[in-house]
């Protein structure tokens, strides 16, 4: 298996140089700077594939071998193959990328939302922050910041009672700080930033989208998009909804193991694959992720390795340990080493420590939600140890 770092470019606080002492080999990035919905250019990707492998004297070379993310413009999940302005500019994003020779694009079908959390910097016992969705906090921004019409029918009276209580303590700084956290795009998203009014407008044009729907513009959406990536030697990795559920009254369909086998079934393209996240797909308890693993061993195409932790309120979790929470990593990272064995040395599974604590000397950084270097370089350290411990080392 082959170490990769998650990097958001040159402007970011973790530089080529954090990557390499890290012990990661590979980079995962993306032309943030580009518009969602534009088309890449080649040369905008040569530029920053150049930038990632152009290697000073003495330093170890480093390989940008996978896109995190091409972002699918919302009239592509809102209309499917009708959005073919949209789905064309997709496509010759990922002929620039091919053409740089990057086979791997890791992409998600999330409406409207990305990645959501309700706190960026909870406090952990040791001190360390972490990421964490709190339902109640969560459901106090549907009901009353958002005022989602309809929203009610989505909580019962106990959660409900529970939202009112929680906004009641929230002040002026507290409502804006969720309000920036959940509406406005944390790092790597491909949602746009959005205002609580323009949230309010967005969710109204998925009036009429239920999950099949969602389901059908996805499935035609790769309809369109497969062939290009097949003749071109590209994999394209599937990442699951995070967290794993509808949210805000919007389908997820990306959710579960049968989520992805009726996406495989429906476009059995060799280039149709999965990224296997733990992180997302471990906050479902009916998840069993050796399992999944097992499943779609011919489908995983990348690898985010992380844990998350279910609170008393299993719908509340936080990022956890790499080693800890409801993740057996070490059960995983055997299944997937036993995959791995079976594959050429040039499929070998490109996998990545996803997400990780602020501590250190990250406390008090302007670092990245999720993506600090040091609690990521933790991560990566005790995911190595446990590959070592089943006798596969990564490659170096």
């Amino acid at each position: 298996m082959r170490q990769g770092w998650r990097w958001y470019g040159p402007d970011a606080y973790v530089s080529l140089d954090d990557v390499r002492q890290a012990g990661a080999t590979d980079v995962v990035s993306a032309l943030h700077q580009v518009p969602i919905g534009a088309a890449w250019t080649r040369e905008a990707v040569a530029e920053r594939k150049n930038l990632v492998e152009t290697t000073p004297p003495g330093r170890t070379p480093l390989r940008w071998s996978c896109v995190e993310s091409i972002p699918i413009p919302d009239a592509v999940k809102r209309r499917g193959g009708a959005a073919r302005a949209e789905i064309a500019a997709w496509i010759a994003s990922l002929e620039a990328v091919a053409g740089c020779d990057i086979r791997t694009v890791c992409y998600n079908f999330m409406p409207v939302v990305d990645w959501t959390r309700t706190d960026i910097d909870h406090v952990l016992p040791t001190g360390a922050t972490a990421m964490r969705f709190d339902q109640d906090r969560f459901a106090a921004f549907d009901l009353h910041i958002l005022r989602r019409p309809g929203a009610e029918a989505d909580y019962s009276d106990a959660d409900r009672s529970r939202a009112a209580s929680t906004f009641e303590a929230m002040g002026d700084a507290a409502v804006a700080e969720i309000t920036r956290t959940i509406a406005s795009a944390l790092p790597g998203s491909t949602t746009e930033p959005m205002t609580v009014e323009g949230f309010r407008d967005k969710l109204d044009q998925y009036r009429d989208i239920d999950a099949p729907r969602l389901r059908r513009h996805l499935i035609e959406f790769l309809e369109a998009v497969t062939p290009a990536a097949e003749a071109r030697g590209v994999t394209l990795t599937l990442h699951p909804d995070d967290p794993p559920r509808p949210l805000f009254g919007l389908p997820r369909i990306a959710s579960t193991g049968d989520d992805y086998a009726a996406l495989f079934e429906a476009v059995p393209s060799r280039a149709n694959g999965m990224c296997f996240c733990t992180g997302s797909l471990g906050v479902r308890p009916d998840n069993d992720l050796a399992a999944i693993a097992r499943r779609f061993a011919g489908r995983i195409g990348f690898v985010h390795l992380r844990a998350t932790k279910r609170e008393a309120d299993p719908r509340s979790f936080h990022e956890s340990d790499h080693l800890g929470g409801d993740v057996d990593m070490v059960a995983v990272l055997r299944e997937l080493v036993a995959i791995d064995a079976k594959r050429p040395a040039a499929g070998t599974l490109l996998f990545r420590p996803d997400h990780g604590h602020r501590m250190l000397d990250d406390l008090g950084k302007a670092v990245s939600p999720g993506y600090p270097a040091i609690g990521r370089l933790k991560g990566l350290a005790e995911l190595r140890g446990i590959l070592h411990a089943l006798g596969a080392p990564p490659q170096v």
